[in-house]
């Protein structure tokens, strides 16, 4: 990028299902975060690249904002604290539920109120709401001194996009690219696979199964001649009860969720993906420290 070129980082922040997600894939015009209709599916920090004329942000994704009642729970909030603090513009999402109270709020103003860097936000979900409702809830939280300024947004229909994208490049400092142009993220495509089989899982299996499952990359091969890309994954469950459940009778849900995933990788690489899962059962991982640094989340 040449002199007179924006750059920073940028946290997105807000509570579960508000749609970070989604806005991050609408401004990169690429599935680059996982989204489900089920909260707190984001674990770890999910770094967005978007380069255009003006510059180039960097956007940085994590989990929603939620009360912590396991060590699992504790790493994600630590992670959207991290994000919030290592950014040079903090952006909190909210949507048409209630903001003027609760605990996720709390957790999330708090986190707002420790940082120096300038604060925006968004009102998501513009489309569901209806205009005028949005630019009343964006006037009532403006009042609290808190940001810098507001603006509102669909990410799933993209109105209201380049505007905020627009008020980024006004705030964020001169500055050289920190990635290649053509770089969307700077995850390995080894995470990208993990993420991508967590989608189809948090997608299949029901009620709170999603939330004792963790996935694990043992292998991840390219045999470029061949075009093909092997991968061995692990999940790991807290009961024998869940395995079951996962396999499902006959290794059906297993193999069906093996399927969605293996062909959205190769989607995504553009090369054949042989795709082997295995299940194991790590009894009440979600809650120990220790398994949680094997596991990844550490």
């Amino acid at each position: 990028m040449t002199e007179g070129k924006k750059s920073g980082f940028v946290a997105l922040l807000g509570r579960p299902n508000v749609g970070k997600s989604t806005l991050l894939n609408r401004i990169l015009r690429a599935k680059i975060a996982i989204v489900t209709s089920k909260p707190q599916t984001t674990r770890d920090r999910i770094a967005g690249i978007y380069s255009a004329e003006k510059g180039q942000i960097v956007f940085l994704d994590g989990p929603g904002i939620h009360r912590p009642r396991k060590a699992l729970n504790v790493y994600m909030l630590k992670t959207a604290e991290r994000i919030a603090s290592e950014s040079d513009i903090v952006v909190h999402l909210v949507d048409d539920r209630p903001v003027e109270s609760g605990e996720e709020e709390t957790l999330v103003r708090d986190i707002l109120s420790n940082v120096a860097a300038p604060r925006l936000l968004v009102v998501n979900k513009v489309d569901r709401m209806g205009e005028s409702a949005a630019m009343a809830r964006r006037a009532a939280l403006m009042e609290s001194g808190l940001y810098r300024e507001g603006y509102l947004v669909s990410a799933i229909k993209g109105h209201g996009v380049d505007a905020f994208l627009s008020g980024l490049f006004a705030i964020l400092p001169e500055g050289p690219a920190y990635y290649p142009e053509e770089d969307l993220t700077d995850l390995p495509m080894r995470f990208i696979a993990k993420e991508i089989l967590r989608e189809k899982l948090f997608n299949e299996l029901s009620e709170e199964l999603p939330y004792s499952v963790a996935v694990t990359i043992e292998e991840y091969v390219e045999e470029t001649e061949k075009r093909l890309i092997r991968i061995r994954a692990e999940i790991c469950v807290e009961r024998e009860s869940q395995k079951g459940i996962l396999i499902g009778r006959g290794g059906r849900m297993l193999k069906k969720i093996g399927t969605e995933a293996r062909l959205e990788l190769e989607k995504e690489t553009g090369e054949r993906v042989y795709l082997e899962l295995f299940v194991k059962v790590e009894k009440d991982w979600s809650k120990n420290e220790t398994m949680l640094v094997r596991l990844g989340y550490g």
